[in-house]
């Protein structure tokens, strides 16, 4: 064989390899979802001789990013000399909660350096990259880059559209109704899915910042809006109530969770936590929680909320439960027109998976 021949092969295997230790980061990536707020999901794994020698994740907003904790579970520093770091994001430049990854990086002399995908927020965007390189670090950029924007989806939406991720969540009937008639003041929850799709529905709400529901939703359901059916964080709650109507007695305002009540007016008889909106379009409450640190949003009802943010095509995910009964009749669950990605099925429920094509 050649010396040419060896070569291509070589760069083949490497290849292979860059993609497995990429995948691992993003496996490792994945535990952070839920608990970094609004930092990205990053993985980090250092490898010599084809032997991973030290790994580590984003845990926990505030504290030590991924690259940091894979080199402190290296056992023998010297081993970072003729080592190679990979990362699905590309290492930060700047000093916020920590210092910057990239210095840490080029300080421990790791020689090469993969990167699954750009950092786009505007304090990093590139910078991490061109630091290193400026130091002789050898940085590859791209490995799995659309897995890897993929995982962090969230993190991509808050930096480059400016609001939160969307999530649109809907249970209905087997015929289309998301809600029987309410008749004489009716109040309280008609469940449509089984016990075992409530464990699902409230992991998805563990994973995200916040919960959205309309007034009326909390008239009639008086939902708790936590995740009591798994272990997880509880998200903060949103209350939309434009005439601030709804009074400090219903679930929603009571003290698992924090509570954000959206209001066109002050009235402190009615609730804490109250935040003033001007006006109450879709747009305008996105650019209110992407101020108040929310990066992304479960919509959990009523109709008219969820109908609001799809005729302003301000989703990006729509989860859309179907029962095994009839209702035949009530309030009509909105149409989503989007693009089907996946579905399961639960205990007789059908749960399938809508990007916004738009």
């Amino acid at each position: 064989m050649s010396k040419l021949s060896r070569t291509v092969l070589t760069f083949g295997q490497m290849d292979r390899t860059d993609n497995f230790y990429m995948q691992r980061c993003l496996d490792l990536a994945a535990k952070g979802l839920g608990a970094t707020k609004t930092n990205p999901l990053v993985g980090s794994v250092i490898v010599k001789n084809g032997e991973i020698i030290g790994e580590g994740y984003h845990q926990k907003f505030g504290e030590a990013h991924a690259e940091v904790n894979a080199i402190k579970n290296v056992a023998n520093e010297a081993d970072l000399l003729d080592s190679t770091l990979y990362v699905n994001l590309e290492p930060c430049a700047h000093f916020g909660k920590t210092p910057p990854c990239s210095n840490l990086i080029i300080e421990k002399k790791i020689p090469r350096v993969v990167i699954g995908a750009l950092d786009t927020f505007s304090e990093v965007n590139g910078k991490g990259i061109e630091k290193m390189r400026a130091a002789g670090v050898d940085v590859k950029v791209g490995v799995l880059e659309k897995e890897c924007r993929e995982l962090n989806k969230r993190f991509y939406t808050n930096v480059e559209k400016k609001r939160p991720y969307i999530i649109l969540k809907c249970a209905k009937s087997s015929d289309g109704f998301m809600d029987p008639i309410r008749e004489n003041g009716e109040r309280g929850i008609h469940w449509i899915t089984q016990p075992e799709t409530k464990k699902i529905t409230h992991q998805w709400r563990a994973e995200e910042m916040g919960i959205i529901v309309g007034k009326n939703t909390v008239l009639n359901d008086n939902p708790s809006l936590t995740t009591r059916a798994v272990e997880g964080p509880n998200p903060v709650r949103i209350a939309i109530d434009p005439k601030a109507s709804l009074h400090s007695n219903f679930a929603v305002f009571n003290e698992e969770a924090t509570t954000y009540h959206l209001v066109g007016k002050l009235n402190s008889e009615v609730s804490t936590n109250q935040v003033l909106l001007d006006e109450f379009s879709p747009k305008s409450i996105c650019e209110k929680l992407i101020e108040l640190g929310l990066s992304s949003i479960i919509i959990e009802g009523g109709g008219y909320t969820l109908r609001q943010f799809i005729e302003a095509g301000l989703w990006d995910e729509a989860r859309i439960l179907t029962g095994q009964n009839k209702m035949n009749a009530g309030l009509m669950a909105p149409e989503i027109n989007g693009i089907l990605f996946n579905e399961i099925h639960c205990a007789g429920d059908l749960i399938q998976f809508f990007r916004n094509g738009l």
